[in-house]
């Protein structure tokens, strides 16, 4: 699948990504699992949806397929629901003053 690729080639250059996904948990191991017709991208996690653990799951995911840290990954929408909106930043966000 192409999907990382095309993913990591967009974030180097907009340095800031806002993904729409929905995600299955409990699934037998973390993984792409395509696109829908509007985009979304699936994504397979291997943890149960109890404590945020499939969150977790879905930022350590994404942080390693697309090679940010962990804090560069966060969940703008959608924490308790299979649809989430996530941003992805290649560089970190600068502090407030």
């Amino acid at each position: 699948m192409q999907l990382p690729g095309d993913l990591l080639q967009r974030l180097h250059s907009q340095h800031t990504l806002v993904l729409a996904l929905k995600i299955t948990p409990k699934a037998p191991r973390t993984a792409w699992a395509g696109a829908l017709d509007d985009g979304t991208i699936k994504i397979r996690v291997a943890a149960a949806p109890e404590k945020g653990k499939a969150n977790e799951e879905l930022v350590r995911f994404l942080a390693r397929q697309l090679n940010v840290p962990p804090g560069n990954v966060v969940i703008l929408s959608g924490a308790t629901a299979q649809r989430k909106q996530v941003r992805v930043s290649a560089v970190p966000a600068s502090p407030s003053a």
